[in-house]
C-alpha cells in the first residue's frame, strides 16, 4: 500500500506538518539498525525497560502483526505503529509512538490514519485501540470515542 495514495480523514488533513520529507513505509523484516532504533522507541514511550533489547524479539513482534508501520526521516525511524488482528474482521491499534522532536508536527496522526486505511483496504471492520488517559484528547479527532460499559483489561503476570 502507498501512504501517499491514502484518502486522509479532514481531521488529519487539518493537522499542520511542519515536519518535510518524512517517508512512511511498512516494516517486514527489521535490519539490526531498524531492530536498534525500535528498540530505542520503545524504552522512550516508557514500554520497555533496559533489559527488553532482545532482537528477536522485535523481530517476532514485526512478524506478528497484521502490519508495523514506520515514518523515517532521512532514513532514520522517528515514529512507529502497528496493527494486531484475526486478519478477517476485528483488529486493535497499538504501539504508536513518535519520537519526541518529531511530536505536535502530524506525524502520529498520518501514522494512525495509515495503519486504518490500510486495516479497511484488508477488509477489517472493526478497529479498536488501548489509549492511555493522557492520549484520549489525541485520538478522538481521528475518529476513536471511549466505549460505553468497556473496562480495559490486563490478566496478572505470576
Amino acid at each position: 500500500m502507498n501512504p501517499d495514495s491514502v484518502k486522509w480523514p479532514l481531521a488529519v488533513l487539518a493537522v499542520p506538518v511542519l515536519v518535510t520529507m518524512i517517508d512512511y513505509s511498512f516494516l517486514q523484516t527489521p535490519t539490526s539498525a531498524e531492530i536498534g532504533r525500535l528498540i530505542q522507541l520503545y524504552r522512550h514511550a516508557g514500554w520497555w525497560k533496559d533489559e527488553a533489547d532482545d532482537p528477536d524479539l522485535v523481530r517476532g513482534i514485526v512478524a506478528g502483526s497484521h502490519c508495523f508501520l514506520v515514518a523515517r526521516q532521512a532514513g532514520t525511524i522517528v515514529a512507529m505503529g502497528r496493527a494486531i488482528s484475526d486478519r478477517i474482521s476485528d483488529a486493535y491499534i497499538q504501539d504508536i509512538t513518535v519520537d519526541p522532536s518529531f511530536r505536535r508536527q502530524g506525524v502520529g496522526s498520518r501514522m494512525v490514519a495509515t495503519l486504518v486505511a490500510r486495516l479497511e483496504a484488508d477488509g477489517i471492520g472493526w478497529i479498536g485501540l488501548i489509549a492511555e488517559r493522557k492520549t484520549h484528547p489525541f485520538y478522538r479527532p481521528l475518529g476513536f470515542d471511549p466505549m460505553a460499559d468497556a473496562l480495559p483489561m490486563l490478566k496478572k503476570r505470576q
